[in-house]
């Protein structure tokens, strides 16, 4: 299998997530599969790495932005047979977006409890909203992963859909008694003698520390030379260190020195009641620890309670003190430690990855198109193009932030045409006189039209608009089959004739207020500012995106009022012309309708709609959707390469993809 897994933390992160993903992505790579990681953070070779911010007030945990488009080029050029999305953030939630859409199998990993998260910090009322949003969100994926039992039942009994149990292990010969250091213990304070309490994890508020810096003083009460130790760092430790000093904050600890810090301890105590498993309760099982945790999650699957470790009831925090206090009677050699160490020898890591293993490749084999494995599919890069005879595009602004340069040149790579009609606004002359920075994705655009004039013998012709006006004083031009002017008579097949124009003379307050056009078209860039930011938040709730400007323009009377005079003008022009239709731009509203008797069609634009116009060698004129069309085209890819997989045997190859070489999601 070639599996892609896309996740906000992993290694040298420290936490369990990052652990846990670890240990499933090289036991898939030691069976022979191939593992790609789309991360956030700092990678190595052969990672993608994904634009991210920190958490606001937790900089140890940074959050994946949303990136669907680049996520859906990656994956249409390099296409894994599955997907495992191991963190529900806005780059969580548009991976399974794009893996929906391209007919990807996709599951997704609950492994963090962020609706309860919510309590802890104060924010109760959102806890409803959490969990809708990871209801949608766990619910576009074909299957669900959790860590427990109980976990599956309780988002069972939630509404989640195909959920499966994927336990957990623990590295014995790495967690393990025999790495007691008594020279650490001595840095400690203790004596050979003297138990030590251990907490271990994230010095955070979900973790529910309080109750054992509580436990940690009622133990040091009934054995003064108890030493309390926490490993770990966060964002209240300081607090935690001020109001404790009696209390050894040994901070982040990894490889040998985390093993030695287990080992060299009597007691682990974990108090947390927001885990979705609790890696910590097996590592210090496996260290010879006895374990005070409360009877949930890794806890309820694996401590017997008085036989291998100590538990008490979930939430009853008068019980947990109670065990808290009662494992101090039990020092190095007893039979519960003995039986925690034997428990932990059971559940290794292997058992585990072959799990995964086999539920990522029933979602394989479940989907209506299974797929080959990726070493005898096709590269989807080479599918047969789209033709059409003409395409028309129009609002590219190239030169602006918003364009949305890398989705027209994907575009353009996917279709064939006799003509291709760039009608006005391609270059935002406008925005680039104001200091707008013209970047390399602006070039490919310029570069691929080049290409498709010389080498695929299009015609194309480039209609001015208001934005790239500097034009009009050169038109006519012409060089080889570039054709610049300032309208256009198509004549489709059939006969029919078509007024290409942008549009922007019918528009009053382009043509006669200049001034006031520009003072509006930095308007519409703040707006669209405003937006990233807003979608960014809406990512946050699960919704989808959401356009500011077209919800303006839908709500202001004057602007409605604007746009059906536009259309009316041009149905009049058109007329006044001779002509059967009009395409045009320049309002960034893509519409195909009848104005009177005149077939009306507005190419939109690639800023937010990203739509064109098409004409089919029928002479049909389509409005296409770059979404849904490069959805259809990967279809289409599909049907044919099982067509041919059904007539010639498939080659079985070695083949190293250049994702090896490591891909910049920003």
């Amino acid at each position: 299998m070639k599996v892609d897994i896309v996740t906000d933390t992993f290694a040298p992160d420290i936490n369990g997530v990052a652990m846990t993903l670890g240990r499933l992505s090289d036991g898939l790579r030691s069976r022979g599969h191939h593992v790609h990681l789309i991360r956030t953070g700092e990678g190595k070779r052969g990672e993608t790495i994904a634009a991210s911010v920190p958490l606001p007030g937790y900089k140890e945990v940074r959050v994946g932005l949303p990136g669907p488009f680049k996520l859906r080029e990656l994956w249409q050029k390099q296409r894994p047979d599955v997907i495992y999305v191991a963190t529900e953030s806005p780059l969580g939630k548009s991976a399974v977006k794009a893996a929906k859409a391209l007919g990807i199998p996709v599951a997704t990993g609950f492994h963090t409890n962020f609706h309860e998260y919510m309590e802890r910090y104060n924010l109760r009322g959102l806890q409803s909203v959490a969990m809708a949003y990871l209801k949608r969100f766990h619910g576009r994926a074909d299957c669900t992963l959790a860590p427990s039992p109980e976990l599956v039942e309780r988002l069972k009994t939630e509404g989640f859909k195909n959920v499966h149990l994927l336990g957990r292990g623990v590295d014995t010969l790495f967690f393990d008694p025999k790495k007691r250091c008594e020279t650490l213990r001595g840095e400690w304070g203790a004596r050979s003698a003297a138990p030590v309490a251990m907490v271990v994890g994230r010095v955070a508020a979900e973790k529910n520390l309080q109750l054992a810096m509580t436990a940690f003083s009622q133990m040091r009460a009934a054995v003064p030379d108890l030493r309390c130790v926490v490993v770990g760092d966060g964002p209240i430790r300081e607090k935690l260190a001020a109001k404790h000093p009696w209390v050894h904050f040994a901070g982040v600890q990894t490889g040998e020195a985390l093993a030695r810090h287990y080992a060299s301890a009597d007691i682990l105590l974990f108090p947390s009641l927001t885990e979705t498993f609790g890696n910590v309760v097996l590592e210090g099982m496996a260290s010879g620890l006895v374990t005070v945790s409360y009877d949930y999650a890794a806890a309820a699957r694996f401590v017997e309670h008085g036989v291998n470790g100590l538990k008490a009831p979930k939430g009853d925090a008068a019980a947990f003190l109670d065990r808290a206090h009662a494992a101090l009677a039990i020092r190095m050699g007893h039979v519960m430690r003995i039986s925690a160490r034997e428990l932990a020898e059971s559940q290794g890591w292997a058992a585990v990855v072959t799990e995964f293993e086999e539920r990522l490749k029933s979602i394989i084999n479940t989907k209506e198109s299974p797929r080959k494995p990726y070493s005898q599919t096709p590269r989807i890069g080479k599918r047969e193009k789209v033709s059409y005879r003409t395409v028309f595009l129009s609002d590219i602004h190239l030169g602006t932030a918003d364009s949305k340069a890398d989705e027209v040149v994907d575009f353009l790579k996917q279709v064939r045409c006799e003509k291709l009609v760039l009608n006005g606004d391609i270059v935002d002359g406008w925005a680039l006189r104001r200091g707008s920075k013209w970047l390399p994705s602006h070039s490919r655009v310029i570069r691929k039209i080049l290409k498709m004039s010389e080498k695929g013998k299009t015609e194309i012709i480039y209609l001015r608009g208001n934005h790239d006006e500097i034009l009009e004083r050169f038109l006519p031009l012409a060089f080889g089959k570039i054709r610049f002017a300032k309208e256009y008579i198509h004549a489709a097949v059939g006969g029919k004739r078509y007024l290409v124009v942008h549009g922007d003379g019918f528009d009053s307050i382009s043509t006669n207020h200049k001034w006031l056009a520009a003072l509006g078209s930095v308007g519409y860039d703040t707006l669209l500012y405003i937006n990233r930011w807003y979608n960014r938040w809406r990512a946050w709730q699960g919704k989808e995106y959401f356009s500011l400007s077209k919800r303006v323009k839908a709500k202001v009377k004057s602007a409605v009022s604007f746009i059906d005079k536009y259309e009316s003008l041009l149905q009049e022009l058109a007329v006044h012309k001779g002509c059967d239709g009009i395409i045009c731009g320049h309002i960034h509203t893509p519409e195909d309708k009848r104005v009177g008797n005149i077939h009306y069609l507005n190419s939109g634009d690639w800023v937010e709609s990203l739509t064109a116009i098409v004409e089919h060698h029928d002479g049909r004129m389509e409005l296409i959707n770059f979404e849904e069309f490069m959805a259809q085209c990967h279809v289409k890819s599909i049907e044919r390469a099982n067509a041919a997989d059904r007539e010639v045997e498939p080659v079985f190859t070695d083949r190293k993809t250049s994702v090896d070489e490591g891909v910049l999601l920003a």
